[in-house]
């Protein structure tokens, strides 16, 4: 009982979300004997010095190569100052700068960007690099996996990084020494150790590819079959997608290499990547970000809330979770009460039943303060997609949740007056045609056991 007062002081005095506290604290109280092995799994953000000093390392190394055009920013500042702010936010903070001379092509649902995958990877004739969270053996990772293979052999250098946690129970054992033995280059991030630690909490959540340092993709798609669904698990799976081709793409491939950095020894010349030929007619204003769980500073969530508060007509949702912070539901709620059209879209049938419910436990205050909101009844909405205004547009890895926002390495592209927002408002658009509006009603109507579980597993919504 002691031990659970101190641990529960300790958490009470760091500068963590009041919400991610309570999480912790409660368990602490209630099973005080299990409180401190209990903190120590799921309860500290904070990494081992050893462990920051080599990521940012890494990171300070890619931060070096990474210079802002302020002639760039300059004309966003001529255009937008808000917009101006939110660039200068995620280029101090996150280290990627604005570019232009860059066109973005949103690619939605994955069966698309299956094919707009495999028709880059097989024009590579350098370099490819990838790096996902999950990857498993099925019709789409074979398909890829024998275009990487027949490039390696053609003298291509091929690179790749997957999440353990993410592949553990996906891939055969030691799945990266049979990929070396195909002539592709591969890291295990995180690998899996049955052992209280703090680290095996941060998982590497990004969706990366990049080939020649000309193009490079991003979005929610995983490499299994379900996201371009060869195999149905819970519906329809509908999830997004950039491609990004320009000078933006260095970002991209930056971020591939201070990571593969952190976890091997090798000194890799970052400049041999780099591209410097003619780029396509500029398409907007492109910036591909970061954020990690290294330092203190939550981009991903607070970019999410910069276009939430400064939204003039719109702001559209797209996420397959939604366990959000006081902060997020305030700004979503106060965007509004003042007018702004808040729509948020999550999915019908849910991967996870317990998430679904936190999920779902949000819907009633959100709806009480003029947010409407959607579930996609086709299947699972997996796009992590955010839209405001027309002009400004976010997608990228980040889900609306905790894990995504504090704990693991995630990635996104942020959109101004780019072609691909019109892209993103008319699949919006469609994708309400097939959702059903939840309304008030429905959300009183739920049966007491139901109103209580969610009420029980809210208060551990911060750890989901």
């Amino acid at each position: 009982m002691v031990l659970g007062i101190v641990v529960v002081l300790v958490i009470n005095n760091k500068s963590l979300n009041p919400a991610y506290k309570l999480a912790l604290i409660i368990p602490i109280l209630v099973f005080p004997i299990f409180g401190g092995l209990f903190y120590l799994l799921l309860g500290r953000r904070k990494l081992k010095k050893s462990q920051r000093d080599k990521l940012n390392q890494s990171f300070n190394r890619m931060g070096k190569m990474l210079i802002q055009d302020e002639n760039v920013y300059r004309k966003i500042m001529a255009s937008d100052e808000s917009v101006a702010a939110q660039m200068r936010y995620i280029s101090q903070f996150s280290q990627f700068p604005v570019y232009e001379n860059t066109a973005v092509e949103y690619l939605s649902p994955g069966e698309t960007f299956f094919e707009r995958l495999k028709e880059q990877l097989r024009s590579a004739r350098k370099f490819i690099f990838m790096e996902y969270f999950i990857i498993q053996e099925g019709v789409m990772w074979n398909e890829i996996l024998d275009i990487m293979v027949e490039k390696a052999k053609a003298g291509v250098e091929v690179r790749i990084i997957y999440d353990d946690v993410g592949c553990v129970q996906l891939l055969p054992y030691k799945y990266d020494k049979y990929l070396e033995k195909q002539g592709i280059k591969c890291k295990v991030f995180n690998p899996f150790k049955p052992v209280v630690s703090v680290w095996l909490n941060h998982r590497d959540h990004r969706k990366i590819t990049v080939v020649d340092g000309l193009v490079a993709f991003t979005g929610g798609i995983n490499l299994t079959d379900e996201y371009i669904n060869k195999l149905v698990k819970y519906g329809y799976w509908k999830d997004a997608s950039v491609m990004v081709e320009g000078e933006a793409v260095w970002s991209f491939t930056l971020m591939f290499l201070s990571l593969w950095n952190s976890i091997d020894t090798e000194v890799l010349d970052y400049e041999k990547y780099r591209v410097t030929s003619p780029w396509p007619k500029s398409d907007g204003f492109v910036v591909p970000y970061s954020d990690t769980p290294v330092d203190e500073e939550t981009v991903g969530e607070n970019v999410y809330l910069n276009l939430i508060t400064k939204a003039k007509r719109y702001i559209h949702i797209c996420t397959p979770y939604f366990i959000v912070d006081n902060e997020t539901m305030t700004a979503l709620c106060l965007a509004a009460k003042s007018g702004v059209d808040v729509k948020i879209v999550t999915p019908y049938i849910p991967d996870k039943w317990y998430v679904h419910m936190i999920t779902r436990a949000h819907y009633q205050q959100l709806i009480e303060n003029g947010v409407k909101v959607y579930e996609y009844t086709p299947g699972f909405m997996h796009s992590k997609t955010v839209v405001s205004d027309h002009d400004l547009a976010i997608a990228g890895t980040i889900n609306f949740d905790f894990r995504s926002m504090y704990l693991h390495f995630e990635c996104a592209v942020l959109m101004y007056q780019s072609s691909a927002i019109e892209q993103m408002d008319s699949d919006f658009d469609n994708i309400l045609k097939v959702s059903r509006q939840i309304t008030l009603e429905q959300c009183q109507k739920v049966r007491f056991i139901v109103r209580l579980t969610r009420m029980v597993l809210k208060l551990f919504a911060p750890l989901m």
